[in-house]
């Protein structure tokens, strides 16, 4: 039987977009980065190690974050989602089996207690590092009592933004034939990212941690989200090269945002998008007009890397 297939983009209908201002959830926020370490943790433990740390993000679905099937014991699958929807945290065995822990106020230290125990009940053999990355004045899981809000209406207005910027990301990135990574989430950054690469190797960075190394060990232009967290204190979106090339900082965008010097990529605020008459397309002209900034000054292969067919063209027109 012979197959039609039609190259699309669906009309984009998003709803609307929810405020998130970090003042006002930045308690939840600092908590919630916790709990999705410790998921995250896991998940690092129990996948196969992938290039630039592919296995150990999360990523956004109908209801939350996920963190995708993982192997225990017995040839079984493990899969854990944030469910901001039902505000728990829910465990499913391929053994058929489900666990929650409910989302609410209470300590770090009582959350990975209750997480623990319920790893052990579902005979999960997992040893995580109870010791937070990425952020300043780590202090370790099992005795973090400071760390102890949930909003759960913040909480689910921070997921519908990751839902709406997760779309927008995909749609920007149907028009590249280089290797790009999936839309996922870190949770040591606690930031929604889509990364292009064109295929070169990338000079060692000074300082670089292994995670750093290897996350870029090639030439990337990254876009993502981030909600305020990291110093910079309020929602925005960026797309920065690395390395960065000479004379990117000259670029004067002609759409929205501006790059800053001081974090070396472009910016774009959350309440640009939430003012602007369009905000999807403010965010997809941002995302266009940062990556062709980047690409050329870096000297990407462009006619290699961007499609100008008829999949782009009707993306185009999407």
């Amino acid at each position: 039987m012979e197959v039609s297939l039609r190259y699309h983009a669906p009309k984009l209908s998003l709803g609307p977009w929810p405020a998130l201002e970090w003042s006002q959830w930045k308690d939840t926020a600092e908590t919630l980065h916790m709990w999705m370490q410790i998921v995250g943790k896991t998940r690092l433990e129990l996948t196969s190690t992938q290039n630039h740390w592919w296995n150990v993000p999360l990523y956004v679905t109908s209801r939350g974050l996920w963190t995708s099937p993982m192997p225990i014991d017995a040839g079984h699958l493990l899969e854990i989602e944030f469910d901001f929807l039902a505000h728990e945290l829910l465990f499913r065995v391929s053994t058929g089996i489900t666990r929650t822990i409910k989302l609410e106020p209470r300590t770090v230290a009582a959350f990975y207690a209750e997480y623990q125990q319920l790893l052990n009940d579902l005979h999960v053999d997992v040893a995580i590092d109870p010791l937070p990355v990425e952020i300043s004045g780590p202090i370790p899981f099992d005795q973090d009592t400071v760390h102890r809000s949930y909003d759960a209406d913040a909480a689910q207005r921070f997921w519908h933004v990751l839902r709406l910027a997760d779309t927008l990301f995909k749609r920007a990135s149907t028009n590249f034939y280089g290797k790009i990574s999936p839309v996922h989430f870190f949770w040591g950054s606690f930031d929604l990212a889509v990364t292009r690469f064109n295929g070169r190797r990338a000079p060692a960075r000074d300082g670089a941690d292994a995670i750093q190394s290897e996350a870029y060990s090639h030439e990337v232009i990254s876009s993502g989200f981030w909600p305020g967290n990291g110093g910079y204190g309020r929602a925005a979106f960026y797309t920065y090269a690395a390395p960065v090339p000479t004379g990117l900082s000259n670029t004067i965008l002609k759409t929205a945002g501006r790059f800053d010097p001081g974090l070396g990529e472009f910016l774009l605020d959350y309440e640009e998008v939430l003012n602007s008459q369009d905000p999807a397309h403010t965010v997809l002209s941002f995302l266009q007009e940062t990556y062709s900034a980047a690409a050329n000054a870096a000297g990407w292969d462009r006619s290699s890397l961007d499609r100008d067919d008829e999949v782009a063209r009707a993306i185009a027109l999407g």
